[in-house]
């Protein structure tokens, strides 16, 4: 009964603070807490994935006055940006996408490339159905294509920008059975990987896209679609995801925080709260190839921001 109470006031905590109803005052520049943070649509699913690392690391940083961690989750990339310039978060984990609008917004300071499952970088593909005739991305005038969602970074912001960058007129359908313009590409999202494979197949749009291990998950492309698809063009690599900081942490906390996460791959007692981090397989330096494809996927999400959004 304990076990289910607790589980409930966690469930209750995220719901509020993704509400944005606000955190307690005490939280905001409090030296002694440690304020892990997420975009999130799925406050109480993210929280349980988030809390078993965050207790795993909060008591390696009592060396540098770290006493206790919190947890705090914002609706979208402009309410992180607004908790990362206010100081009320200290430590947020994302994807690339929302990394490089961190980054740029708030001045947000990559740590730590994070791999998942064994893949520490992968890339967005695109494809068609086989007897649709459509072999390239060069010239998809007057056709539709399917995105997942607006936040998604192999799934919208790389190929949108990829797109973008060809000389492709993007314009946004409500439904696939809108007219689409002779003179441009007409997208949609689709919320999920297996509704865009799904979209594809059934002929209600003409290209989707989504990330290379997705294209491998059969949950996702399951192999009665694939087996009547086709590949049609890809992305450069750029990191799975990212750990970042504060621009003003402390340097005694941002580096002790960056010593834990870098040894917890060699350390058993993490490896629970690694896999229930997402899938973490371990942290890796931010080197300079991780820089420069950060970097672009940075210039990517803003060419998608200026000319589409």
């Amino acid at each position: 009964m304990a076990a289910i109470t607790r589980r409930l006031g966690h469930l209750f905590l995220a719901a509020i603070l993704v509400a944005g109803l606000g955190m307690p005052t005490a939280w905001a520049g409090d030296a002694d807490i440690l304020v892990l943070g997420r975009i999130s649509d799925d406050p109480s699913t993210h929280y349980e994935q988030l809390k078993p690392l965050l207790d795993y690391v909060v008591p390696r940083m009592a060396e540098v006055g770290i006493r206790e961690g919190r947890i705090l989750m914002a609706k979208d990339p402009q309410q992180m940006a607004s908790y990362l310039r206010r100081e009320r978060v200290d430590w947020v984990t994302e994807t690339a996408g929302s990394a490089a609008m961190l980054a740029e917004r708030a001045d947000a300071r990559p740590l730590l490339v994070t791999e998942r499952d064994g893949e520490s970088r992968y890339h967005s593909v695109f494809f068609a159905r086989t007897d649709s005739g459509i072999t390239d991305i060069e010239a998809l005038q007057g056709l539709r294509i399917a995105f997942q969602r607006s936040t998604s970074t192999s799934a919208y912001f790389i190929p949108a920008g990829q797109l973008l960058r060809s000389g492709a007129e993007l314009e946004i359908l409500m439904s696939p059975l809108d007219t689409v313009s002779s003179d441009a590409l007409a997208y949609l999202f689709a919320r999920s990987e297996l509704n865009i494979a799904t979209w594809v197949h059934k002929g209600l749009v003409d290209v989707g896209v989504m990330s290379n291990l997705d294209w491998e998950n059969p949950r996702r492309m399951p192999a009665a679609f694939k087996q009547d698809m086709r590949l049609i063009g890809r992305s450069e690599e750029f990191p799975r995801a990212l750990e970042l900081v504060r621009k003003d942490l402390d340097p005694k906390v941002r580096t002790r925080l960056r010593e834990v996460l870098l040894s917890a791959a060699d350390d058993p007692q993490a490896s629970a709260a690694l896999h229930e981090f997402f899938g973490t397989t371990r942290f890796l330096p931010v080197d300079e190839e991780a820089r420069r494809e950060l970097a672009e996927v940075q210039a990517l999400v803003r060419l998608v921001r200026e000319k589409v959004e």
